[in-house]
């Protein structure tokens, strides 16, 4: 599975700190990849629509995230914005947040 993960705007907002992220999960140690994999499945991430909604007006300091996920044949892209309801959902960014994050 690779996905490709975006983060954009928020408060405060440094591009270079938010380069879009590619996780290879054939590259992570087994117990990692599963942990995705198991997050992406109970996410319904191929069943989500691409765009879960609007932001509301002068929502200038929500983050805006673009998911792309490919899992053999399935291919899917969704951009969601803070505050995220799915609770699913919202456990994929969270973790794909913290793996995004630069090792020190």
């Amino acid at each position: 599975m690779k996905i490709d993960f975006k983060m954009e705007g928020g408060f405060a907002f440094l591009p270079a700190l938010n380069k879009p992220v590619t996780i290879d999960t054939t590259q992570l140690a087994p117990h990692v990849a599963k942990q995705l994999e198991f997050l992406v499945r109970e996410s319904r991430f191929f069943n989500q629509p691409a765009q879960t909604r609007t932001a509301a007006k002068g929502a200038a300091d929500y983050q805006t995230y673009t998911l792309t996920i490919e899992d053999g044949p399935r291919a899917h892209t969704i951009q969601l914005t803070d505050p995220i309801a799915d609770a699913n959902l919202q456990g994929l960014v969270a973790h794909l947040r913290t793996m995004a994050q630069p090792s020190k």
